[in-house]
This record gives structure tokens, C-alpha cells and sequence, in this order.
């Protein structure tokens, strides 16, 4: 399995790579023939010879006993790597101590594949696989969820404001259909964001950051274990001025959860979290305002104060059980969410999203063979009360629009892989979705926009994985993904725009080819994947005026296609210490080409698809020593501009961002670092909105932020 960005070694600790443990099945064999069931076993002996990896001391913490349903890092990334096709683990420490981990582009900076670029405060333009790029706000055709529990709403849109970069003790990338676990059913994929227990080590801990634009952020966590109980709580508050006009904005986020332990094989743990976000919006801009100055807001922001303001609780339960052969986990959660959003006009959105899941994961040898099947089941289900009032410079005025929308979604999936061989898997699963959207508009007076639409849809998947070594896998996959619309992609026909109600919209269908390999040894590591998706009704921008209003609809066929590349290594030892713990001099790298391309559109032929780079590179290059000090420059590079519009007339610039970081993190109770961003002070944007034609005077463009240097300090016991 790769690990992105490489493990704590890429970024911090002076140690070398942790090993990575493929399961080699041949010694499994051995291990786990089935005796005679009158002879006496250990059942707990067999269990661990099919266990993602074995609990050390430090992963245990407090108790000397670990978490059943929260795996450690480790453990997850064997875990992971029974998935024949692209995913990553980013720990914790890969981001958290050695950069500010304001954003989600900072945990997902280093795995290919990925087109992370920030907007303005937490929100982010997301992409996986060129998934969701006629998503001019929030975010689709990625599923977030948090400890497994989803943060996108029950009609599929998702955000970034309840995301808190310190809280997570690490992040599972799962790209395209190898998100079937989730239920997921969209072209990029999945993301979870894991939080720690009470029973990993170092359980309290305080940081504090500050740096450029009037940043700034506290941060604490608490956690212990008593005999079977044990809980962890994690809070953080934050302020920042903005670079751009316009852009303040200041958040609290707690999370946390509660653990209790019937047996070493039986445990439930309780989850909840809470966000309050207050965040200006600083808007898109023409090019040129972009370029020349790029601290300034849209004016029609400023005059209109446009906001996104948002209220979250989340509470969940999960209880997992484990027998001989299989372990299984279910439970409930329930989301109450409320976004005040003044822009064109003034949003009151309530949100109640509530749902379960059960999954069984049964690893075992049928006839000396061994077969790891997972099943399971996912419920989310919810209604948006929405109101739209006019925004009279950024208050209330008359209701314009009400309506109560009702999503209802069901997924059954089944995934098993059968070891032929004693290395290598065939693998074949589905999922079939249930999902129903149904709107009831209370507001008559411009017409009644009441409907309702069914979807029942299955999604294939085969594949192989081939274990070559211990540390070394290849891949090969052909999946199938289907993306239902949200409420978002219906249109109420502003600025000229014609009207497509959301019941005329169909679901979006790819059909994945994949292939790739990874490998991870202590002084190097490396993945390349390549894949081409073929995809039928891609919600796409392909209505829109000239001020980049954009409706979407769907596309005939596209393509998607491209390669993720990413590699590690240390390509000097020993250069001032040359002891048992070398210093090193590591090259870090994670490259991403993306093709995608309508296909013989009738009216766009086969034009490259807007809103995302074709090239995209980041990297760095660090000296680190066994002391636990590091220091080196990074890179990130667009090579070539890319284009914002269907029509393929206007596109952005190229760019290239230079940083620096220093600091110091040995893995014990105190860190720190220092970091340069855009030491050059590049004028670049960040990232666009898209349209079907743009013009030169579209305002479509987001800068990026200007030179910046942020500090902080973590001390954790």
C-alpha cells in the first residue's frame, strides 16, 4: 500500500519508513489451517492471522488494550491494501505537525490524483478523477465522511467548513469505485476522516498557530481509558482576517467519542460533533482583477455582505463485534445542520440527515483457499427546509422561494476476493442504490416547482490483486459508478438561463478501467495508477450567460482519463551523521495528469473538459536528521493553463508557487515548525468557476493567496 504523502517520513520524523505489511497468503495458509474443532485453539491466534496488523505497545496507549472499532494507522493501511485500485492512508503526522493544517489541501497536498485547491476559508474546490467540475459551490461527485459516518447531506452535496484538519488521526483516500465499503456511488470516490480514542498514545495535547492574514488558532485534546471505558475529546478555535477583501471569517469545532468494551471482542462507541463557522465570501473576479490585484472582493460581495454561515451537531454510534472469522459493525447517526448563507440571495437552509449501516467482514480459507468477503448495508436519509429571502445588503428581505426537499437513499453491496493463488485475488462485487428525491414547494406564487424521481442503479466491479512481495502490490480493476443529482443541479432559470428542473436530470454513469502498482520500503516508496472512465450523462455546465451564471445538465458521453503518479525516496544518507539512524535527504513527489474531454459532443466535439489543471505537480525536498530537525524547500507547479469554459475559449495562467519549512519533530511530546508559502509572492489563481463560454470579462476566478508565513507549536503528553 502507498502512503500519501510517504508516512511521517516525508514530511517529518527523522526515523526510518514504517514497514508496510501485505499479508502474505501463503503464510496465512499455514497459520490458519482449521484443526479438528475439539482441538483446543485459540480463537484470538486465528483471528490475528487475518488481522489487517498487530496492535503494538504504542498503538494500544492507555490500558495497554486498543480500540475494536477504530483501527490504528498501520492496521488501516493493511486494511486498505486488500483494495485493487487507487487508495492512500495520510497519517497524521505526515501534515499535522509540520505545516499550519488549515485546510483539507493540506492533508491531501501529496496523494496523486487529487486537485485540492482553497477558495476562500475552509471552502475548497475538490476534485477527484475530475469529479464534480461543473460544481461551482460546495462540493459533489466526492463522499466525505467522518469516522466512517457521512458529512455530505442525504441528497449528495457536501462542504468543508465542519472539516478540522487537527482533529484526525488519520485520513482514508478511497478513489472512484474502490469506495464500495462506503456505499459510495460517485466518480471520485471517498474520504474518512478518523479521529483517535481514548487508548492512543500521547492522549492530551495543546497547540497553538499563527501566521499570515491575521490567522490564528488554538487547539486542545483530552482523552483516557479506564477498564472498559474510554473517551476523547478534541476542540479547536480559530480566527483569520483573509487575504483577500472581504474573506474574515472564525470557526469552533469540537469532536469527540466515548468507547466501552463488553469484551476484547465486543465494543460500542459513541460519537458527536459540533462546528460553528462564521465566513465572509469574497467572490470570483474577471481574470485580470484576479492577476493584477488579486486581494480585491467582487464587488457585488461586498455590497450584498455574502456570507456562508453554518451550525452543525452530529451524533452516531457504532458497535462492533468480532467472531472467529468476521467481524461486524453497524450502527446509527443522525446530522441537524443549519446554513445561513447570504448571497444572491439570503439562504435559511435547516438540514436533518439521520441513517445506519451494518457491514460484515468475513475472512476465512474455504477449502484451502482463502476468501475475504464484506457486505453490508447503508441508509441515509433526510430533508432540506429551505427558504429563500431577498438579500437586502446582507439581511433578510422578502421570502422569494420555500420548499421542503426529501432524499431517501439505500445501498446494498457485496465485495469478495478469492485467492486462486497464494498471492494473488480475483475480486468481483456490486452495490445496488434505492434512492428517491422528492421536492414540496410552499411558495405558489411564481409557479409550483413540486416533483419527485426515482433512481434504482447497480454498480459492477472485477478486478485482481497481485501480492508480488511482502511490501510490493499490482492492480487491475473495471468498475462501474453511478451519481445521483442533488437539489443543487435543478435551475430556477436566473439571468436568462433556461429552466431544467432537477426531475429532468439523470444519473451520471462511469465505467472505470484501472491499473497500477505500489510499492513501500523503508528508503523509498512509489504508486502509479492509470485509468479511463467512460462516462454517460456526466453533469456538466452546458447552459450559462456571459456573467457565469451556469446550469447543469446532463452530458452526452465524456472521458476521463489520466495517470497518478507518486514517489519517495531518500536520496542521500549519511551525509552528516552516518550512525544506525542516518540523516537523509528526502525527495518527495506526487505528480497528476488528467485528460478529460467531451466525446463528440454535438455541440462541444471533443473539447477538454474546464476546471482543472492538465499537469500538476507538487513536491519537496527535505534534510532531515535523527535529532529530529527538518528544513527544505517545496514546489507546486500548473505548468499550463487550463481552460474555464465548455467552448474552450478562455483559460487561466500557468504558475509556480515556491515554499519553505523548518522545524522540529522527533515523535516525542514537543514540535514545532516554521513555513513559507508563495515566497515569491506569485499572483496566481487558485482555482475557477466554469461555464459552457466564457468571455474575457467573465468572473469566474479565484486568486490565490499572496506570500505568507505561518508558526506553531504542539506539546502533547
Amino acid at each position: 500500500m502507498f502512503v500519501s504523502p510517504f508516512g511521517a517520513e516525508a514530511q517529518t520524523r527523522p526515523s526510518s519508513l514504517p514497514p508496510v505489511t501485505v499479508t502474505a497468503p501463503e503464510q496465512q495458509r499455514a497459520t490458519s489451517a482449521r484443526p479438528p474443532r475439539n482441538a483446543a485453539r485459540s480463537a484470538r491466534t486465528v483471528r490475528q492471522a487475518r488481522a489487517p496488523a498487530p496492535q503494538t505497545a504504542s498503538d494500544q496507549g492507555q490500558g495497554g488494550r486498543g480500540a475494536l472499532a477504530v483501527l490504528s494507522a498501520q492496521q488501516a493501511l493493511t486494511e486498505i491494501n486488500n483494495t485493487p485500485g487507487g487508495v492512500a492512508i495520510v497519517p497524521a503526522e505526515a501534515y499535522k505537525n509540520s505545516t499550519v493544517a488549515n485546510t483539507i489541501k493540506d492533508i491531501l497536498d501529496y496523494v496523486p490524483g487529487v486537485f485540492a485547491q482553497p477558495k476562500w476559508g475552509d471552502d475548497t474546490r475538490l476534485s477527484i478523477r475530475g469529479s464534480g467540475l461543473s460544481r461551482n459551490f460546495h462540493l459533489r461527485g466526492v463522499q466525505l465522511y467522518m469516522d466512517g459516518i457521512p458529512i455530505n447531506t442525504a441528497d449528495g452535496y457536501g462542504d468543508f467548513q465542519e472539516i478540522d484538519p487537527t482533529a484526525y488521526k488519520y485520513v482514508e483516500v478511497y478513489k472512484g469505485a474502490n469506495a464500495l465499503q462506503f456505499g459510495a456511488n460517485s466518480l471520485g470516490g471517498a474520504i474518512n476522516f478518523v479521529t483517535a480514542t481514548g487508548r492512543d498514545p500521547f492522549p492530551n495535547g495543546v497547540s497553538a498557530d499563527m501566521g499570515a492574514f491575521g490567522f490564528k488558532r488554538l487547539q486542545a485534546n483530552a482523552s483516557g481509558g479506564n477498564g472498559p471505558w474510554d473517551g476523547f475529546v478534541t476542540a479547536a478555535t480559530q480566527a483569520s482576517d483573509g487575504f483577500r477583501d472581504h474573506s474574515f471569517g472564525s470557526s469552533t469545532r469540537v469532536s469527540g467519542n466515548v468507547g466501552y468494551q463488553f469484551s476484547p471482542d465486543a465494543e460500542t462507541r459513541f460519537y458527536f460533533n459540533a462546528n460553528e463557522v462564521r465566513q465572509r465570501i469574497p467572490g470570483t473576479v474577471t481574470k485580470q482583477s484576479a492577476l493584477t490585484n488579486p486581494e480585491a472582493a467582487a464587488p457585488n460581495n461586498v455590497t450584498m455582505d455574502q456570507q456562508r454561515n453554518i451550525d452543525t451537531v452530529r451524533i452516531a454510534n457504532k458497535t462492533t463485534i468480532r467472531l472467529d472469522d468476521t467481524k461486524i459493525e453497524f450502527g446509527a447517526f443522525g446530522v441537524d445542520r443549519h446554513l445561513m448563507h447570504p448571497i444572491f440571495q439570503w439562504l435559511d437552509y435547516r438540514y436533518k440527515d439521520y441513517g445506519a449501516f451494518a457491514k460484515v467482514t468475513d475472512d476465512r480459507f474455504i477449502g484451502g483457499f482463502r476468501n475475504r468477503l464484506v457486505a453490508g448495508v447503508n441508509i441515509l436519509n433526510g430533508n432540506i427546509d429551505n427558504q429563500q429571502f431577498a438579500n437586502i445588503s446582507g439581511q433578510k428581505g422578502a421570502l422569494l422561494s420555500s420548499s421542503i426537499d426529501r432524499s431517501k437513499n439505500t445501498s446494498f453491496y457485496v465485495e469478495d476476493s478469492f485467492y486462486f493463488l497464494p498471492n494473488v485475488a480475483a475480486i468481483a462485487g456490486t452495490q445496488f442504490l434505492y434512492a428517491t428525491r422528492d421536492r414540496q414547494d410552499r411558495f405558489l406564487s411564481n409557479g409550483d416547482q413540486s416533483g419527485s424521481t426515482e433512481f434504482n442503479l447497480w454498480s459492477p466491479k472485477a478486478g485482481l490483486l497481485w501480492n508480488i512481495d511482502p511490501t510490493w502490490q499490482a492492480f487491475a480493476n473495471i468498475s462501474r459508478s453511478a451519481e445521483v443529482p442533488s437539489f443543487g443541479e435543478s435551475s430556477n432559470g436566473a439571468g436568462g438561463t433556461p429552466v431544467i428542473p432537477f426531475t429532468s436530470i439523470r444519473p451520471q454513469i462511469a465505467t472505470t478501467y484501472e491499473i497500477g502498482t505500489r510499492m513501500k520500503r523503508p528508503d523509498y516508496a512509489w504508486e502509479i495508477t492509470a485509468y479511463r472512465a467512460n462516462i454517460r450523462d456526466e453533469l456538466q455546465c452546458l447552459f450559462g450567460n456571459l456573467t457565469g451564471t451556469c446550469n447543469v445538465a446532463n452530458a452526452d458521453r465524456t472521458i476521463h482519463q489520466g495517470i497518478e503518479a507518486g514517489a519517495g525516496a531518500a536520496i542521500f544518507r549519511g551525509i552528516f551523521n552516518n550512525g544506525p539512524a542516518p540523516d537523509k535527504l528526502w525527495l518527495n513527489m506526487a505528480y497528476t495528469f488528467n485528460d478529460f474531454r467531451f466525446d463528440n459532443d454535438p455541440n462541444f466535439r471533443n473539447n477538454l473538459l474546464p476546471g482543472a489543471p492538465r499537469h500538476y505537480l507538487r513536491a519537496e525536498l527535505l534534510y532531515k536528521n535523527p535529532t529530529g530537525f527538518y528544513f527544505g524547500p517545496n514546489v507546486e507547479w500548473v505548468p499550463q493553463a487550463y481552460f474555464v469554459d465548455n467552448a474552450n475559449t478562455v483559460k487561466t495562467e500557468a504558475y509556480a508557487l515556491l515554499g519553505l519549512k523548518m522545524g522540529f519533530d522527533n515523535g516525542g511530546p514537543v514540535s514545532a515548525y516554521i513555513e513559507g508559502r508563495n515566497l515569491t509572492n506569485k499572483a496566481y489563481i487558485a482555482s475557477t468557476s466554469i461555464i459552457n463560454q466564457a468571455t474575457a470579462t467573465s468572473p469566474l476566478f479565484e486568486p490565490g493567496n499572496g506570500r505568507a508565513v505561518f508558526a506553531g507549536m504542539k506539546y502533547r503528553w
